[in-house]
């Protein structure tokens, strides 16, 4: 493996041509050689078969061993310098890591919500309160359909198809994606459209779903203030925005056992690669498992 990944001539370029000290030498080796033992274990026999995908699943690993930011941050440098050489060197005609991300970004895993405390988030909005069956639909709606808060107030009544399960979204860029719901989101939606939206309606909310006190569309910082409003009464201590429940609808799906491409559509994400991160959550939650559970965790 190591003869058909060019290690020894690597070592060489590094030490001649790029004038690398001998402790770059030696942890950029280190380096690769990890990387090409995990090649090995993925059948990958050479080089070029690598790809850059296979190369973000690798950056993943790296975080899974344990390493800490710094040394996965030089391991993609290491890897980024092996494949300039080996276009260098006429082994490549393109390269796989040059998209690939330093762990900066996504090692600061976003905060979810468990499904118990998601629980606790909708059972502390009480009958007693005089807009119940808007804040009820809105979080239903904002944690069921996973969206961004933007997307959630700028939901107009025409995009709910409540008989088909299903809403339509604009996104980044305007893009337009269908969500599905479940009974619960469509409970409470109908339940708003009947009961309350025609009395907050007074000829101002310009066909928006959720309105405020004065029939006006809801803005981003009213949905906001319902949202701590509520995560204060459900004695939830965590920091919660809207985006904790888009983090939270993704990582349940995970853990439930969706399909990555599934919640790729339904978040409306561009590059799966985004949608990745949500993989590494769901990992750690897994070994949170393994550690409160296993006899040896």
């Amino acid at each position: 493996m190591a003869r058909a990944f060019l290690l020894e001539r690597f070592q060489e370029y590094l030490a001649l041509e790029d004038g690398a000290s001998p402790r770059t030498l030696e942890a950029y080796g280190r380096d690769l050689e990890r990387m090409v033992v995990w090649c090995a274990t993925k059948g990958v026999a050479a080089p070029a078969a690598l790809t850059p995908a296979l190369l973000r699943d690798f950056v993943y690993h790296l975080k899974d061993i344990g390493l800490s930011p710094a040394s996965i941050r030089r391991s993609v440098s290491a890897t980024r310098t092996y494949f300039k050489f080996m276009i260098g060197e006429g082994q490549m005609q393109s390269d796989p890591s040059e998209r690939l991300e330093t762990p900066r970004k996504w090692l600061t895993l976003p905060e979810v919500l468990t499904v118990d405390e998601v629980n606790r988030l909708l059972s502390a909005i009480s009958l007693d309160e005089p807009l119940v069956f808007r804040d009820r639909a809105m979080l239903e709606i904002a944690y069921g359909a996973g969206l961004r808060v933007s997307e959630w107030i700028d939901l107009g009544v025409q995009d709910l198809m409540l008989d088909d399960g299903v809403i339509r979204v604009f996104g980044k860029g305007s893009k337009e994606r269908l969500v599905p719901i479940g009974r619960s989101a469509i409970g409470a939606v109908g339940m708003y459209l009947r009961e309350l939206r025609p009395r907050l309606e007074r000829g101002e909310g310009k066909g928006r779903l959720f309105l405020n006190a004065r029939g006006k569309p809801l803005s981003r910082m009213g949905a906001w203030k319902i949202l701590r409003k509520y995560v204060t009464l459900a004695g939830i201590e965590k920091r919660v925005s809207p985006h904790t429940l888009r983090h939270s609808f993704a990582t349940h799906l995970l853990e439930g056992g969706a399909d990555l491409r599934a919640v790729q559509e339904m978040l409306g994400h561009a590059d799966i690669s985004t949608t990745q991160i949500y993989t590494h959550v769901d990992r750690e939650y897994l070994r949170s498992v393994h550690k409160q559970f296993h006899p040896r965790g």
